[in-house]
């Protein structure tokens, strides 16, 4: 198996085969970070189709000061925003104030595994659903977001809340249906 910076030197020259293997070797490492961000399968796949047009379009600029998967992440997190920017605005935001959410527990995740968690995520509103990646998955502070986002800080933060509410509300639900099973074992 050849290094990522010749298979990248080979895929900047255009080699065909090389794209092919860049894909093989990443798509499936990129898949989920692209169904986060998305409501369904078929568009985490028009996402991760879309990234790695750019990445191909990029190659060039990947200045190896990261690791090249990260940089690959970044393409492919910036692409699903930019494929949800077009439904976040029409999908309004609740600024903080606006809204009183709480969640006064922990959540318990101990009984789910990553496809259920998955599919809750994906049950999130848009807004709700970027800003929740954005912040407790990709590590961008809510001052980031509002800027990537062309919202305010507080509608970030709020839209955080929302997400967590309702994620809560979902995994309790899961964990109610699993507590049953569990003790009739």
């Amino acid at each position: 198996m050849i290094q990522d910076i010749e298979l990248i030197q080979k895929c900047i020259k255009g080699e065909l085969k090389a794209q092919r293997e860049l894909y093989d070797r990443y798509a499936a490492k990129l898949m989920p970070v692209a169904m986060r961000y998305a409501k369904s399968q078929e568009d985490a796949e028009d996402i991760l189709q879309d990234a790695f047009v750019k990445i191909f379009n990029s190659l060039e600029s990947f200045r190896q000061e990261s690791q090249f998967l990260t940089w690959l992440r970044r393409i492919v997190v910036n692409t699903a925003i930019n494929h949800n920017r077009k439904k976040l605005y029409q999908q309004p935001m609740l600024d903080i104030d606006k809204t009183v959410l709480h969640v006064e527990k922990e959540l318990v995740l101990s009984h789910l595994n990553f496809l259920e968690l998955l599919a809750m995520m994906q049950k999130l509103p848009v807004g709700s659903r970027t800003v929740f990646n954005l912040f407790a998955i990709e590590g961008y502070s809510h001052k980031e977001i509002a800027e990537r986002l062309d919202i305010s800080e507080g509608t970030s933060k709020s839209q955080y809340a929302r997400a967590k509410a309702l994620l809560k509300v979902m995994i309790d639900d899961a964990n109610q249906v699993v507590q049953p099973l569990m003790s009739n074992s």
